[in-house]
């Protein structure tokens, strides 16, 4: 089903650029200008000039700065700041971490993979986008024909095959060696041998792929694609266009972390915040949990990271100054006809579903067009203080969504709310990138 190909990747020249964990960046979508700032400042050749543009004032097209990107990557090439492997290649990259005082490895394979439509299930989507990150990215693709960061994308490795090959690739010498200045380590090795880039495709090609992070870049690939087919006239369906870069991780990697992002709510009348704690027990058994108790946040730490995945239950901060509030779901019936009809049996029982429909939509009023009225938060910490500094009325804490219903619901042709997972942590850009003529 899915192809999966080498590519000549592209990379810095350690000659020149000596420093690689001042170079590399996040990817565009947790980049915030003040974080661009900082990136531009660490050194003169940070991806960040890249994969997320020169900063400019509000107002101007993604064109004019994505054009600037564009001319830094001509002149980087020119210099041989960067430079284009002379042979395609596979590339394994192990990224290692530390969360919650424990050390994780997780394994990928940064590959060119072929795009094809959403509805030939070959590549599966868990969870809905917005068209502003879109209309994003695609103005970079057309300016700067590169794909700069991976798509994170998942497989299921049953046999074991594609973890026992690229085991022997990693006692082999790395071509990329890194501490980052968060404490996270990063190796990768070029695997160019070609009776192992073609096991590894053959290992992968009778599978669908699930999008784990990065739907908005693989959507923009897919417009790409079209646009660059309307203007090519004839084209083989072998042209760099057609394929798009993703790092593959198997579903069963033990270093596939995934977070629970929890909703932030501000802007709520006194009107409805009164009526709020009726309108939840008409669906919710309500424990209360007083905050004076010194063992209260274990208790919520116990409650979020629970594995019973059969229970509806959320934590509500903010709706008492005394109190934290369990919920839970008594009747996972009596809300199925508050989610939209066209959605599955599996997608209505969702945490996530029950929470964006039930509460956020019926009970607060939080439809389309009221965005600034809702974020997210990855970090219960994080949360919680923004409702004690009062920058929010409300957080409501979910455990995370496990790989396996994340593979579920992409085999049933369903997507998650948009933002129901965060796979941590984000695969760099910069590391190594896939150029598209």
């Amino acid at each position: 089903m899915a192809e999966i190909r080498p590519f000549r990747g592209v990379r810095y020249n350690e000659q020149l650029v000596s420093d690689l964990s001042a170079v590399i960046c996040p990817p565009y979508d947790i980049i915030t200008p003040q974080t661009a700032q900082e990136l531009y400042q660490r050194s003169e050749y940070n991806f960040a000039r890249l994969e997320y543009g020169r900063l400019l004032p509000p107002g101007t097209s993604p064109e004019e700065k994505h054009t600037h990107s564009a001319t830094t990557l001509d002149e980087w090439l020119g210099r041989g700041v960067l430079k284009i492997d002379e042979v395609p290649a596979l590339y394994l990259h192990d990224h290692s971490f530390s969360y919650r005082g424990k050390e994780y490895r997780r394994r990928g394979i940064l590959a060119s993979v072929r795009l094809e439509e959403w509805d030939k299930m070959v590549i599966r989507p868990h969870e809905g986008t917005l068209a502003r990150a879109k209309d994003d990215r695609l103005s970079l693709l057309w300016t700067l024909e590169a794909n700069t960061s991976p798509i994170l994308t998942l497989f299921d490795d049953g046999g074991g095959r594609v973890s026992s090959l690229l085991t022997l690739e990693a006692q082999k010498q790395p071509v990329i060696s890194l501490v980052s200045d968060t404490g996270d380590s990063h190796s990768v090795w070029a695997i160019t041998e070609p009776e192992v880039t073609k096991q590894i495709g053959a290992s992968l090609a009778h599978q669908p792929l699930y999008i784990a992070d990065g739907h908005h870049r693989y959507e923009s690939a897919l417009t790409y694609q079209r646009e660059r087919r309307a203007c090519s006239g004839a084209a083989s369906g072998d042209e760099e266009f057609n394929f798009v870069m993703m790092t593959l991780v198997a579903l069963s990697d033990p270093g596939l972390i995934i977070l629970s992002p929890h909703r932030l709510v501000r802007g709520l009348s006194p009107a409805i915040l009164s009526e709020l704690k009726a309108k939840l027990a008409s669906f919710f058994e309500l424990e209360e949990l007083p905050l004076s108790d010194p063992d209260v946040w274990q208790q919520v730490d116990a409650l979020i990271d629970s594995q019973e995945t059969d229970q509806t239950r959320f934590i509500l901060v903010g709706l008492s100054p005394e109190h934290l509030v369990v919920l839970r779901l008594r009747d996972p019936g009596a809300v199925r006809q508050m989610i939209p009809y066209f959605h599955g049996e599996l997608y209505s029982k969702l945490n996530v579903s029950i929470l964006d429909h039930v509460i956020l939509e019926e009970m607060l009023g939080l439809g389309s067009g009221q965005e600034n009225s809702l974020t997210f938060s990855y970090d219960r910490q994080e949360a919680v203080r923004k409702i004690v500094d009062r920058e929010y009325q409300l957080a409501f804490l979910l455990s995370p969504v496990k790989a396996e219903l994340v593979k579920a619901i992409a085999d049933g042709g369903e997507r998650m709310p948009r933002k129901s997972t965060y796979f941590y942590p984000k695969p760099p850009a910069g590391l190594v990138f896939r150029r598209l003529d």
